[in-house]
Protein backbone atom coordinates (compact mmCIF):
# COMPACT_ATOMS: atom_id res chain seq x y z
CA UNK A 1 0.00 0.00 0.00
CA UNK A 2 1.39 3.53 -1.24
CA UNK A 3 0.28 6.34 1.05
CA UNK A 4 1.04 10.43 -1.14
CA UNK A 5 0.19 13.27 0.90
CA UNK A 6 0.44 16.83 -0.44
CA UNK A 7 -1.35 20.10 -0.55
CA UNK A 8 0.20 23.36 -1.79
CA UNK A 9 2.05 22.74 -5.27
CA UNK A 10 1.47 19.31 -4.87
CA UNK A 11 -1.18 18.91 -8.65
CA UNK A 12 1.98 19.14 -10.36
CA UNK A 13 4.47 16.79 -7.78
CA UNK A 14 1.54 14.26 -7.68
CA UNK A 15 1.51 14.41 -11.84
CA UNK A 16 5.00 13.90 -12.47
CA UNK A 17 5.35 11.15 -9.96
CA UNK A 18 2.16 8.65 -11.25
CA UNK A 19 3.36 9.65 -14.78
CA UNK A 20 6.92 7.20 -14.40
CA UNK A 21 4.58 4.05 -12.77
CA UNK A 22 4.54 1.52 -14.76
CA UNK A 23 1.17 -0.56 -15.39
CA UNK A 24 2.10 -3.23 -13.60
CA UNK A 25 2.26 -1.37 -10.54
CA UNK A 26 1.61 -4.21 -8.10
CA UNK A 27 0.36 -1.74 -4.71
CA UNK A 28 -2.74 0.22 -4.26
CA UNK A 29 -2.29 3.72 -4.16
CA UNK A 30 -4.04 6.26 -1.89
CA UNK A 31 -4.00 10.23 -2.39
CA UNK A 32 -4.96 12.72 -0.24
CA UNK A 33 -4.73 16.43 -0.79
CA UNK A 34 -6.02 19.21 1.03
CA UNK A 35 -9.33 20.58 -0.29
CA UNK A 36 -12.16 22.69 0.57
CA UNK A 37 -15.35 21.19 1.81
CA UNK A 38 -17.14 22.57 -0.85
CA UNK A 39 -14.72 21.82 -3.69
CA UNK A 40 -15.64 19.86 -6.77
CA UNK A 41 -11.82 17.66 -7.57
CA UNK A 42 -10.53 16.76 -10.59
CA UNK A 43 -7.69 15.41 -9.53
CA UNK A 44 -8.89 11.47 -10.13
CA UNK A 45 -9.29 12.78 -13.73
CA UNK A 46 -5.94 14.88 -13.53
CA UNK A 47 -3.90 11.79 -12.37
CA UNK A 48 -5.71 9.79 -14.69
CA UNK A 49 -4.39 11.93 -17.73
CA UNK A 50 -1.13 12.13 -16.19
CA UNK A 51 0.29 8.09 -16.72
CA UNK A 52 -1.12 4.48 -17.61
CA UNK A 53 -2.32 4.01 -14.29
CA UNK A 54 -6.16 4.49 -13.68
CA UNK A 55 -7.08 6.85 -10.82
CA UNK A 56 -10.70 6.94 -9.13
CA UNK A 57 -12.34 9.02 -6.43
CA UNK A 58 -12.30 7.14 -3.17
CA UNK A 59 -15.86 5.57 -2.11
CA UNK A 60 -16.85 4.06 0.58
CA UNK A 61 -16.82 0.37 1.23
CA UNK A 62 -14.68 -0.56 -1.91
CA UNK A 63 -12.09 -2.39 -1.56
CA UNK A 64 -8.48 -1.10 -2.47
CA UNK A 65 -7.28 -2.14 -5.94
CA UNK A 66 -3.74 -2.81 -6.18
CA UNK A 67 -2.11 -0.77 -9.48
CA UNK A 68 -5.50 1.91 -8.97
CA UNK A 69 -5.02 5.56 -7.47
CA UNK A 70 -7.72 6.19 -5.43
CA UNK A 71 -7.83 9.74 -4.19
CA UNK A 72 -9.29 11.40 -1.03
CA UNK A 73 -13.09 13.13 -2.14
CA UNK A 74 -13.26 16.21 -0.68
CA UNK A 75 -14.50 17.19 3.27
CA UNK A 76 -13.81 13.01 3.74
CA UNK A 77 -10.80 11.37 5.61
CA UNK A 78 -9.44 8.65 3.50
CA UNK A 79 -9.35 5.61 6.00
CA UNK A 80 -8.62 2.20 5.27
CA UNK A 81 -10.75 -0.91 7.35
CA UNK A 82 -9.18 -4.33 6.67
CA UNK A 83 -8.50 -3.27 2.74
CA UNK A 84 -11.57 -1.32 2.14
CA UNK A 85 -11.60 2.08 1.78
CA UNK A 86 -13.66 4.04 4.91
CA UNK A 87 -14.65 7.57 4.42
CA UNK A 88 -15.02 9.59 7.36
CA UNK A 89 -16.50 12.80 8.40
CA UNK A 90 -14.24 13.06 11.43
CA UNK A 91 -12.62 15.78 13.45
CA UNK A 92 -10.99 18.09 10.48
CA UNK A 93 -6.99 17.62 11.54
CA UNK A 94 -4.98 21.87 11.55
CA UNK A 95 -8.30 22.73 9.58
CA UNK A 96 -8.56 20.21 6.93
CA UNK A 97 -10.47 16.95 5.84
CA UNK A 98 -9.01 14.99 3.99
CA UNK A 99 -6.33 15.49 6.41
CA UNK A 100 -2.76 13.46 5.16
CA UNK A 101 -1.83 12.38 8.77
CA UNK A 102 -5.17 10.54 9.42
CA UNK A 103 -4.72 8.47 6.13
CA UNK A 104 -1.05 8.00 7.01
CA UNK A 105 -2.25 6.76 10.37
CA UNK A 106 -4.72 4.84 9.21
CA UNK A 107 -2.69 2.94 6.70
CA UNK A 108 0.12 2.24 9.50
CA UNK A 109 -2.11 0.46 11.70
CA UNK A 110 -3.88 -1.59 8.60
CA UNK A 111 -1.11 -2.84 6.92
CA UNK A 112 2.20 -1.61 9.21
CA UNK A 113 5.31 -2.66 7.18
CA UNK A 114 3.37 -3.28 3.89
CA UNK A 115 2.85 0.57 3.63
CA UNK A 116 5.33 2.97 2.14
CA UNK A 117 4.36 6.73 2.96
CA UNK A 118 5.55 9.97 0.72
CA UNK A 119 5.02 13.69 1.53
CA UNK A 120 4.97 16.22 -1.61
CA UNK A 121 4.77 19.91 -1.98
CA UNK A 122 3.01 21.55 0.75
CA UNK A 123 2.97 24.02 3.39
CA UNK A 124 2.60 23.48 7.23
CA UNK A 125 3.36 20.01 8.72
CA UNK A 126 0.24 18.18 7.65
CA UNK A 127 1.90 14.55 7.06
CA UNK A 128 5.09 14.77 9.86
CA UNK A 129 3.30 12.95 12.57
CA UNK A 130 1.58 10.46 10.24
CA UNK A 131 5.10 9.18 8.57
CA UNK A 132 6.26 8.79 12.07
CA UNK A 133 3.70 6.19 12.35
CA UNK A 134 4.23 4.43 9.90
CA UNK A 135 8.03 3.96 10.14
CA UNK A 136 6.94 2.59 13.89
CA UNK A 137 4.80 0.50 12.70
CA UNK A 138 7.84 -1.07 9.98
CA UNK A 139 6.94 1.24 7.02
CA UNK A 140 9.25 3.35 4.53
CA UNK A 141 9.04 6.78 4.39
CA UNK A 142 9.69 8.87 1.43
CA UNK A 143 9.89 12.75 0.94
CA UNK A 144 10.10 14.66 -2.49
CA UNK A 145 13.22 16.86 -1.82
CA UNK A 146 12.79 20.08 -0.17
CA UNK A 147 14.92 21.98 -2.58
CA UNK A 148 12.60 20.83 -5.40
CA UNK A 149 9.30 21.58 -4.01
CA UNK A 150 7.18 24.68 -4.96
CA UNK A 151 6.26 25.09 -1.48
CA UNK A 152 8.87 22.79 1.35
CA UNK A 153 6.51 23.06 4.13
CA UNK A 154 5.59 19.61 4.14
CA UNK A 155 8.72 17.66 3.04
CA UNK A 156 10.92 20.09 5.71
CA UNK A 157 8.48 18.87 8.83
CA UNK A 158 8.53 15.40 7.86
CA UNK A 159 12.21 15.05 7.35
CA UNK A 160 12.70 17.06 11.12
CA UNK A 161 10.31 14.34 12.39
CA UNK A 162 11.47 11.03 9.93
CA UNK A 163 15.21 10.47 9.61
CA UNK A 164 14.85 8.78 5.65
CA UNK A 165 17.29 7.72 3.08
CA UNK A 166 14.64 8.20 0.38
CA UNK A 167 14.60 11.83 -0.40
CA UNK A 168 14.80 12.36 -4.26
CA UNK A 169 13.22 14.55 -6.56
CA UNK A 170 9.66 13.66 -7.97
CA UNK A 171 10.49 11.58 -10.89
CA UNK A 172 13.47 9.45 -9.35
CA UNK A 173 11.19 9.09 -6.17
CA UNK A 174 8.45 7.28 -8.48
CA UNK A 175 11.08 4.83 -10.02
CA UNK A 176 12.71 4.35 -6.69
CA UNK A 177 9.32 3.71 -5.71
CA UNK A 178 8.44 0.97 -8.03
CA UNK A 179 11.34 -0.74 -7.31
CA UNK A 180 10.83 -0.75 -2.93
CA UNK A 181 6.84 -1.57 -3.78
CA UNK A 182 8.26 -4.55 -5.39
CA UNK A 183 10.86 -5.72 -2.40
CA UNK A 184 9.51 -8.43 -0.34
CA UNK A 185 8.07 -6.92 3.05
CA UNK A 186 10.14 -8.22 6.05
CA UNK A 187 8.45 -11.26 7.75
CA UNK A 188 9.60 -9.93 11.38
CA UNK A 189 7.06 -9.71 13.40
CA UNK A 190 5.86 -6.05 14.26
CA UNK A 191 4.89 -4.76 17.54
CA UNK A 192 0.97 -4.49 17.97
CA UNK A 193 0.27 -0.14 16.85
CA UNK A 194 0.44 1.58 20.29
CA UNK A 195 -2.91 2.81 22.10
CA UNK A 196 -2.18 6.34 21.08
CA UNK A 197 -2.18 5.67 17.48
CA UNK A 198 -5.22 3.08 17.55
CA UNK A 199 -7.01 6.18 19.32
CA UNK A 200 -6.35 8.95 16.96
CA UNK A 201 -7.47 6.55 14.27
CA UNK A 202 -10.73 6.28 15.83
CA UNK A 203 -10.74 9.99 16.42
CA UNK A 204 -10.85 10.49 12.84
CA UNK A 205 -13.14 7.29 12.22
CA UNK A 206 -15.98 8.53 14.65
CA UNK A 207 -14.96 11.25 16.92
CA UNK A 208 -14.90 9.77 19.85
CA UNK A 209 -14.86 12.10 22.69
CA UNK A 210 -11.08 12.94 24.12
CA UNK A 211 -11.89 14.06 27.74
CA UNK A 212 -13.52 10.17 27.96
CA UNK A 213 -9.66 9.01 27.52
CA UNK A 214 -7.62 12.00 28.24
CA UNK A 215 -8.84 13.62 31.47
CA UNK A 216 -8.06 17.12 32.88
CA UNK A 217 -6.18 15.19 35.98
CA UNK A 218 -3.77 13.54 33.80
CA UNK A 219 -3.57 15.99 30.72
CA UNK A 220 -4.21 19.79 31.72
CA UNK A 221 -5.49 22.27 29.71
CA UNK A 222 -2.63 23.89 27.53
CA UNK A 223 -4.38 27.22 27.76
CA UNK A 224 -5.33 27.39 23.64
CA UNK A 225 -8.39 27.15 22.39
CA UNK A 226 -9.02 25.51 19.27
CA UNK A 227 -9.92 27.37 16.15
CA UNK A 228 -12.57 25.57 15.12
CA UNK A 229 -14.97 25.32 17.80
CA UNK A 230 -13.59 27.22 20.32
CA UNK A 231 -12.87 24.52 22.94
CA UNK A 232 -10.40 23.98 25.23
CA UNK A 233 -6.65 22.12 23.97
CA UNK A 234 -5.14 19.48 25.28
CA UNK A 235 -1.24 18.31 24.62
CA UNK A 236 -2.24 14.40 23.65
CA UNK A 237 0.33 11.41 22.76
CA UNK A 238 3.18 12.64 24.95
CA UNK A 239 4.25 14.85 21.67
CA UNK A 240 5.63 18.30 21.44
CA UNK A 241 2.83 20.65 19.62
CA UNK A 242 0.24 18.10 19.21
CA UNK A 243 -3.24 19.16 20.42
CA UNK A 244 -6.84 18.18 20.30
CA UNK A 245 -9.88 19.39 21.83
CA UNK A 246 -12.31 17.80 23.80
CA UNK A 247 -14.66 16.69 20.70
CA UNK A 248 -11.64 15.68 18.51
CA UNK A 249 -10.57 18.22 16.11
CA UNK A 250 -6.32 17.92 15.89
CA UNK A 251 -3.38 20.87 15.41
CA UNK A 252 0.08 21.11 15.46
CA UNK A 253 2.01 23.65 16.80
CA UNK A 254 2.17 25.45 13.33
CA UNK A 255 -1.05 25.02 12.19
CA UNK A 256 -2.34 26.62 15.48
CA UNK A 257 -0.26 29.08 15.01
CA UNK A 258 -1.29 30.02 11.56
CA UNK A 259 -4.30 30.04 12.62
CA UNK A 260 -4.34 32.52 15.11
CA UNK A 261 -2.60 34.27 12.45
CA UNK A 262 -5.20 34.38 10.24
CA UNK A 263 -8.17 35.25 13.06
CA UNK A 264 -5.92 38.39 14.36
CA UNK A 265 -6.08 39.49 10.86
CA UNK A 266 -9.73 38.86 10.40
CA UNK A 267 -10.13 40.67 13.32
CA UNK A 268 -8.33 43.70 12.18
CA UNK A 269 -9.84 43.49 9.05
CA UNK A 270 -13.40 43.66 10.83
CA UNK A 271 -12.12 46.43 13.25
CA UNK A 272 -11.56 48.36 9.59
CA UNK A 273 -14.50 47.86 8.16
CA UNK A 274 -16.58 49.48 11.52
CA UNK A 275 -14.13 52.33 11.49
CA UNK A 276 -15.18 53.38 7.94
CA UNK A 277 -18.45 52.62 8.35
CA UNK A 278 -18.58 54.51 11.80
CA UNK A 279 -17.10 57.60 9.64
CA UNK A 280 -18.94 57.80 7.06
CA UNK A 281 -22.03 57.37 9.56
CA UNK A 282 -20.74 60.31 11.35
CA UNK A 283 -20.51 62.36 8.66
CA UNK A 284 -23.91 61.97 7.51
CA UNK A 285 -24.71 63.05 10.83
CA UNK A 286 -22.70 66.19 10.77
CA UNK A 287 -24.43 67.30 7.55
CA UNK A 288 -27.83 66.73 8.58
CA UNK A 289 -26.69 68.70 12.10
CA UNK A 290 -25.46 71.51 10.37
CA UNK A 291 -28.27 71.64 7.82
CA UNK A 292 -30.21 72.34 10.67
CA UNK A 293 -27.88 74.44 12.62
CA UNK A 294 -28.22 72.13 15.66
CA UNK A 295 -24.98 72.13 17.95
CA UNK A 296 -23.80 68.74 17.79
CA UNK A 297 -22.67 68.81 14.14
CA UNK A 298 -19.04 69.78 15.07
CA UNK A 299 -18.87 66.46 17.65
CA UNK A 300 -19.62 64.54 14.64
CA UNK A 301 -17.38 65.97 12.34
CA UNK A 302 -14.34 65.47 15.17
CA UNK A 303 -15.69 61.35 15.61
CA UNK A 304 -15.45 60.45 11.42
CA UNK A 305 -12.04 62.86 11.35
CA UNK A 306 -10.99 60.30 14.79
CA UNK A 307 -12.44 57.07 12.78
CA UNK A 308 -10.61 58.46 9.42
CA UNK A 309 -7.67 59.05 10.93
CA UNK A 310 -7.18 55.54 13.05
CA UNK A 311 -8.79 53.27 9.81
CA UNK A 312 -5.88 54.82 7.60
CA UNK A 313 -3.22 53.91 10.28
CA UNK A 314 -5.33 50.44 10.29
CA UNK A 315 -5.47 49.84 6.70
CA UNK A 316 -1.79 50.83 5.90
CA UNK A 317 -0.40 48.19 8.43
CA UNK A 318 -2.60 45.17 6.77
CA UNK A 319 -1.41 46.22 3.38
CA UNK A 320 1.68 46.02 4.80
CA UNK A 321 1.69 42.74 5.99
CA UNK A 322 3.20 40.38 3.01
CA UNK A 323 1.22 37.41 3.17
CA UNK A 324 2.88 33.86 4.29
CA UNK A 325 3.77 31.38 1.23
CA UNK A 326 0.96 28.85 0.34
CA UNK A 327 -1.53 30.33 2.49
CA UNK A 328 -4.36 30.68 -0.02
CA UNK A 329 -3.45 27.39 -1.29
CA UNK A 330 -3.43 25.57 1.43
CA UNK A 331 -6.93 24.16 1.98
Amino acid sequence: MVVLGASAGGVEALRQLVRVLPADFPAAILVVMHLAPGATSALPQILGRAGVLPAVAAAHGRPLAPGVIHVAPPDRHLLIDDGVQFLSHGPTESGHRPAVNATFRSAAVAAGPAVIGVVLSGALDDGALGLGSIVERGGVAMVQDPEEALYPGMPESALARTSTEHVYPVEVLGKVLDKLVRTPVPTAEVPPPSPALLLEDRIARDGVRLDAVVPDDVTPPSGHSCPDCGGTLVEVGGRDGHYRCRIGHAWSAEALLRAHDLEFERALWTALRSLDEKAALARRMQENAYGRAAPAGGRYENTARECVAAAETLRRFLLAQDPEPGRDHDR
